[in-house]
């Protein structure tokens, strides 16, 4: 039986990691360094401790890595500034879902909570959910499964009872070394041969996972 719903913030509930694609690459290249979308897409949801090393091995030793994301992160802030941020579909609708059945709800994300507090107030749906759990209230984030077991520590409930909700590799790891059953809803990428062999199921948006429980895929 599931008692609880966990999801990632990024590519999941908001509508950011093309973005962060995008100023990731701006970032870095005036720093003077060719960032590909491809190397950009490798560290969506990636813990700074360990896309650090892995962005200087590809780079070198002079790639700054908490400069450049600072950079990033200030992008960011004027793109939001202008332009707001947009839900993926079927947030509301998938929300209201597991709350009229008495499913919990957390966020567990990259973000720091300052800036996942404003998202997810500026979208309407902070107040939705049971925790809100980001990587800096646990030792390793992403894809390392301490930000899920605390999460589900949070909640009160088991992994075995739990679903994640991931958009990236790194984040379908973290999920399921936690022990949760994980449902992939694609972002800018497909699942490849070995995130599919961690997934319990993928769904092309979260109106689907309504679809899911419907049809019993759940239970």
């Amino acid at each position: 039986m599931v008692k609880a719903v966990i999801f990632d913030m990024d590519g999941v509930l908001i509508d950011t990691e093309k973005w962060l694609n995008k100023y990731w690459r701006q970032a870095a290249a005036e720093a003077g360094f060719d960032m590909t979308a491809e190397d950009a897409l490798a560290i969506r949801s990636l813990a700074g401790k360990y896309a650090a090393p892995y962005l200087q091995e590809r780079f070198g030793t002079k790639f700054s890595y908490w400069t450049i994301r600072e950079r990033r992160k200030e992008l960011m802030r004027e793109h939001i500034a202008r332009y707001g941020i947009d839900k993926k579909p079927g947030v509301d609708e998938l929300l209201d879902y597991l709350k009229a059945h008495g499913i919990r709800t957390a966020v567990a994300t990259a973000t720091d909570p300052v800036r996942a507090k404003d998202y997810l107030t500026r979208i309407g749906i902070y107040d939705k959910f049971d925790r809100v759990i980001c990587a800096s209230m646990v030792e390793n984030g992403k894809p390392k499964p301490d930000i899920y077991l605390y999460a589900c520590e949070q909640i009160g409930e088991s992994p075995c009872d739990c679903i994640a909700v991931e958009d990236s590799p790194n984040g379908v790891r973290a999920a399921s070394d936690a022990g949760l059953r994980t449902v992939m809803v694609p972002d800018l990428t497909k699942p490849d041969e070995e995130t599919a062999g961690r997934i319990a199921a993928e769904a092309d948006t979260l109106y689907d996972m309504i679809l899911m429980f419907e049809d019993g895929e759940f239970t």
